[in-house]
C-alpha cells in the first residue's frame, strides 16, 4: 500500500473509547435511567477525564477507579438522580465494559502481521484486566501499560514513555491509537505516529501534536499499517 505508515514495530492502543464502549454501562441502563443516558454518558466522561487532568496539576494522584465513581456522582447529581443501587450497578458494568466490534479481530490481524500490541491507558489494573478478560483479548496483547506506575495522568509525556521503555523501542516505532482528539495530538506531539480514531466525529483540538491518520473505527488499522 503506498501511504501505509513506515518502521513500525508495535501497536499501542489507549483503552477506554478507543477498544472499550465508555457509553455501554449507561446503555445497559437505560430502563433505570428513564432517558437520561445519553446525557450521564456525557456528563460522566467529561467529569472523569476533567477530574483526571485537575488531579494532575494538584499533584493529588488516585486511582482510575476512584475518578470514575467520582465522576459518576457529578454526573448522577447534576441530572437529579439519588439511586445507590444504580450507582453500584454502573460502576460494575464499567468495569467489564463491552469492546466496540471490531477490536479482537483488529488485534488478531496486527498479531498475525507480527506486530506487538499493547494498551497505554488510564484505568488501573484492575479496571483493564477486568475489560480485557470481558472481552477476550488477553492472548492478543504483548503488555498492559497504567498510569499507576508513574502516578499520573495522561497526557504527561512520562505515561507515553512507558510503552517507549516496556516495548523497548522508539518512540517513532510506535503506532499510537485513541479516540480521544487530546490524547492523539499529546501522543503525536510525544514522538509517536498517531492515528487518530475519530469515532465521535470530534474537531481538531487546538494543541500541539498532529496525527498521521485519521480513521473512524479500528477496522480501517491493518490496511495503514499495508497488512
Amino acid at each position: 500500500m503506498a501511504n501505509a505508515m513506515q518502521n513500525i514495530g508495535a501497536c499501542v492502543f489507549d483503552a477506554y473509547g478507543t477498544l472499550f464502549d465508555v457509553a455501554a454501562a449507561a446503555a445497559h441502563c437505560q430502563d433505570d435511567l428513564g432517558g437520561k443516558a445519553d446525557a450521564l454518558t456525557q456528563i460522566w466522561r467529561t467529569r472523569q477525564l476533567e477530574y483526571s487532568w485537575l488531579r494532575s496539576l494538584m499533584d493529588e494522584y488516585v486511582e482510575f477507579w476512584q475518578i470514575t465513581g467520582d465522576g459518576l456522582d457529578y454526573a448522577l447529581a447534576a441530572l437529579g438522580i439519588d439511586d445507590p443501587s444504580l450507582r453500584e450497578k454502573l460502576m460494575n458494568i464499567y468495569m467489564r465494559l463491552d469492546a466496540y466490534p471490531e477490536v479482537a479481530d483488529v488485534l488478531n490481524r496486527l498479531r498475525a502481521g507480527g506486530m506487538k500490541t499493547a494498551i497505554l491507558s488510564n484505568g488501573s489494573l484492575k479496571m483493564l484486566d477486568s475489560a480485557i478478560d470481558n472481552a477476550g483479548i488477553s492472548e492478543s496483547l504483548d503488555a498492559v501499560f497504567s498510569v499507576d506506575s508513574v502516578g499520573i495522568y495522561k497526557p504527561h509525556p512520562s505515561v507515553y514513555q512507558m510503552a517507549v521503555d516496556g516495548l523497548n523501542i522508539s518512540a517513532v516505532e510506535i503506532c499510537f491509537m485513541s479516540s480521544n482528539a487530546w490524547d492523539a495530538a499529546a501522543a503525536a506531539n510525544f514522538g509517536f505516529q498517531v492515528v487518530w480514531v475519530n469515532r465521535f466525529g470530534q474537531p481538531h483540538e487546538r494543541i500541539p501534536g498532529r496525527e498521521e491518520h485519521v480513521i473512524k473505527t479500528l477496522a480501517e488499522l491493518p490496511s495503514i499499517l499495508g497488512l
